[in-house]
């Protein structure tokens, strides 16, 4: 089995959260951990390849194709996978690294074929006729998309839902690829929980669209992206959110980074405040591991 192989710590914990923040609807929070799951195929990421995982090793496969930036926790994760499991990796990314960050030197340490290409290129990654290039250069290998963001991927997140301790009213997680927050709201049962995604990059109705890719059209979960905590897009980290970060990983000994998790409690942190939820509410906080920004 897989997850045997690999050492996953599955199902996650899941825990209260106490915070000594101001909250007068008087909250009650608990957090998902799924960064806890695995040391280096951390939270999500997990989730999100476990099931295009087990398809390819049933089929033989030998060579996977995928996309990221050089700070990419999918990258990292599905570079660590392919090198357990003996399936060659190569990893287009975003971008040119002189100096390779710490997440490219680990896929070079484990053995991945790094393609750097431009902005311009890059943007071509969905486009048919660039897949089929990719098909034609490297026979049989497949292909899984930038963040693992396919819809094999909400089998993986409807187990983690099916971990859920109870039912919640609100369900907080970060949201950047769209496949995890349509995941929860496909699992999640219709009319009993508000799922909200906290955008980590700027993308206003971009963002709802790439979600909307994914979600049932038949579901009737209440669902709503907020826009108001990217702290100016994708990767910005001002001091004040550093600064968050480092108190949170220190006073609560749960680590967080400013790239996904650091903005999603902070968030959390301002609308506990501004009374954004019902009067003892139950809050889930889905914690969807990552750490590469951080690095």
């Amino acid at each position: 089995m897989l997850e045997k192989f690999l050492q996953i710590q599955s199902p996650s914990p899941e825990h209260s959260f106490q915070p000594d923040w101001h909250n007068p609807a008087d909250c009650r929070i608990w957090i998902k951990r799924d960064d806890l799951l695995h040391p280096v195929i951390s939270g999500n990421k997990w989730r999100k390849l476990k099931f295009a995982l087990n398809d390819i090793q049933r089929q033989n496969v030998d060579h996977i194709i995928s996309f990221g930036g050089g700070y990419s926790n999918h990258l990292h994760a599905l570079g660590y996978c392919c090198h357990q499991l003996n399936i060659k990796l190569t990893a287009i990314v975003r971008g040119h690294y002189p100096v390779l960050t710490p997440m490219l030197r680990d896929l070079n340490n484990w053995g991945t074929q790094i393609e750097f290409v431009d902005k311009k290129n890059y943007q071509q990654r969905n486009d048919d006729e660039f897949l089929q290039s990719l098909n034609k250069r490297f026979p049989g290998a497949v292909i899984i998309p930038e963040g693992g963001s396919q819809h094999q991927a909400l089998a993986g997140i409807t187990e983690c839902v099916n971990e859920f301790n109870r039912q919640y009213d609100y369900i907080l997680l970060p949201v950047a690829s769209g496949a995890t927050m349509a995941g929860i709201i496909n699992a999640s049962p219709a009319g009993k929980s508000q799922v909200t995604g906290i955008a980590v990059l700027k993308g206003q109705d971009y963002l709802e669209s790439l979600v909307n890719r994914f979600v049932d059209n038949n579901k009737q979960t209440n669902w709503q992206i907020n826009h108001q905590y990217h702290f100016g897009g994708y990767s910005k980290s001002p001091a004040e959110l550093q600064d968050f970060c480092q108190q949170i990983t220190n006073k609560y000994n749960i680590p967080i980074e400013p790239v996904y998790s650091g903005k999603l409690f902070f968030a959390l942190k301002s609308m506990l405040e501004q009374q954004s939820f019902g009067h003892k509410a139950n809050i889930l906080v889905l914690h969807t591991g990552g750490i590469q920004g951080s690095r």
